[in-house]
């Protein structure tokens, strides 16, 4: 069935519920954190502090976009691009490019605007919807961008080479489109990007819409009397799969715009929230709040809080020794997946499993897996290869690109990439990353990009970004700097330079030495981690 069927349903059965809640606290200048790291806004008043759509009104927004859509020439097939911030009418927006048999495209908000345009031309996009934050990212190429392409904008103050949502849905009418669709009907394409850090494209049906929406509900027992506490950008397919849980249990969700621990608890406690999913640092910021008193639990009425699952990085076991401590009567889970299997999910620990902490868990509801070697054979149980999982939520294919879905796609099996074991009891470890792909914090970055960057700087021959561990971030990325001849330079004339990249892909380790490369002139990472990996371990065990 298709994903928009569930709303359907909804509709009929809760209509005249809380859908949605959209929290927008505001803070103070001494956060740890800002909002705008994570591509969140701050509240610039207090009616913007919170806002809620029932059922009803979620699926009349659908529908007069999706109308409006119809009325603008986008037919089935058509590609639709979101790129906004968490808000109340992200979902609407992207369910009214469902009902239509359109192809919604989310972006990355930390996208530049070449990458904006990038993407724009891999998905073949036909219409871009777009949030005020982006105003100066889509005017610089707006040119471009508005040939035989339809610009919305979502915000007050219209620019003027786009046009106004609210103008443009207010007239139409609220009742579904005339458009018939079914599970193998092409739904949504997200982006995901190699070790070069140029995105692929990754085309879905609704059939894995539906399979990872039916399996998180099953996976964490989401019931209608449950509520999501939502706070990762709904560009994931991390954050919007574990909602689709909600969709199908028709249970609220609150979507916040924050990631302050406080805020965080405080939510929990307003709003009877019952499931969280965290990322590492946002748990660790937690625990360590709650560790120095900034927090005090038993001050905050948390006695519904049932569950806190975690994904989208490892999960260090001491750290959830510790929130056990805290929270002993939390259940917990971790879950493991890729854009290419339809998000989180099709390898998870299971609530029951909190005995396994460290392995990601076994195959997911519908899903197979195994490991295999270089030639494709599975291993034996305890060896080490990389894992393949099989199921109905996998990719149709990378859009457009035969050559990597060969290479990732083989006799029905998704190759992940990633290294891994399963043990005598059945539950899959990772082991490592085939790909060099620095996770922190829950985002991906690519070494390649900032590696080409560093080479720009006229005192540097070369380069290597590897992950380093941290505490609170999984890995920071470590810079190993090889200057040209006869040159100096200080860390803090590199720091300087690396102004000009997003924050979170800025080296948080400058490290001067001889890059190794092999034969072949590639750089030899693992060296380098095994090196620099031990001793910046070694130096944070001296500091705590």
């Amino acid at each position: 069935m298709p994903i928009t069927d569930f709303l359907e349903r909804n509709v009929k059965l809760y209509g005249d519920e809380i859908a949605l809640v959209e929290l927008n606290p505001e803070v103070g200048e001494n956060r740890r954190t800002s909002w705008k790291e994570y591509g969140l806004m701050e509240a610039t008043s207090k009616e913007a502090y919170r806002r809620e759509i029932t059922w009803n009104v979620f699926d009349e927004k659908a529908n007069r976009f999706a109308n409006m859509l119809i009325s603008r020439g986008v037919k089935r097939g058509d590609k639709v691009a979101i790129l906004m911030y968490n808000c109340l009418e992200w979902l609407p927006i992207y369910f009214g490019i469902l009902k239509i048999g359109a192809i919604a495209v989310p972006f990355n908000f930390r996208y530049s605007a070449d990458e904006i345009q990038y993407c724009v031309n891999l998905a073949k996009v036909d219409v871009i919807v777009f949030g005020p934050e982006f105003i100066g990212r889509i005017e610089s190429i707006a040119e471009e961008l508005s040939r035989g392409r339809l610009l919305i904008y979502t915000g007050d103050n219209c620019p003027k080479f786009a046009e106004s949502y609210r103008e443009m849905t207010a007239d139409y009418p609220s009742t579904a489109p005339a458009v018939v669709l079914s599970d193998e009907d092409d739904a949504a394409i997200y982006f995901s990007s190699g070790t070069t850090g140029f995105p692929k494209a990754i085309l879905h049906k609704h059939r894995s819409l539906t399979q990872g929406a039916e399996m998180e509900q099953i996976h964490h027992e989401i019931t209608h009397e449950d509520n999501f506490l939502c706070i990762p950008p709904l560009y994931h397919t991390g954050a919007k799969f574990h909602w689709f849980g909600s969709l199908v249990a028709g249970s609220c969700a609150v979507l916040l715009k924050g990631t302050a621990p406080e805020h965080i608890i405080n939510t929990v406690a307003a709003e009877g929230c019952t499931i969280v999913w965290l990322l590492v640092p946002w748990a660790q910021d937690i625990l360590d709040s709650l560790d120095s008193g900034v927090l005090k639990k038993e001050e905050l009425k948390l006695d519904q809080w049932r569950l806190m699952h975690i994904g989208a990085q490892p999960v260090p076991p001491s750290m959830i020794k510790r929130w056990k401590e805290y929270f002993p009567n939390h259940q917990y889970d971790t879950n493991y997946g890729l854009s290419e299997s339809a998000g989180p999910g099709c390898v998870h620990l299971g609530m029951e499993n909190t005995h396994k902490i460290g392995a990601i868990g076994i195959a997911g509801y519908r899903w197979e897996c195994k490991v295999v070697d270089d030639e494709g054979n599975v291993v034996e149980q305890g060896g080490v290869g990389e894992l393949c999982v099989k199921g109905p939520g996998l990719m149709v294919c990378y859009y457009e690109n035969q050559e990597e879905t060969k290479n990732v796609l083989k006799d029905g099996w998704l190759y992940t990439g990633d290294m891994a074991m399963q043990d005598e009891d059945g539950f899959y470890f990772l082991v490592d990353r085939k790909k060099d792909v620095i996770v922190s914090g829950g985002e991906n970055i690519y070494p390649v990009q900032v590696e080409a960057f560093l080479r720009n700087h006229n005192k540097i021959k070369d380069s290597a970004i590897i992950g380093l561990p941290d505490k609170r971030l999984g890995e920071i990325a470590g810079a190993i700097i090889e200057l040209k001849d006869g040159v100096e330079c200080s860390e803090e004339e590199i720091n300087l330079f690396c102004k000009e990249l997003p924050r979170y892909k800025r080296p948080a380790k400058i490290i001067f030495a001889v890059i190794p490369r092999n034969a072949t002139g590639k750089i030899e990472k693992p060296a380098l981690r095994k090196q620099y990996g031990a001793e910046h371990l070694v130096a944070i065990q001296n500091r705590s």
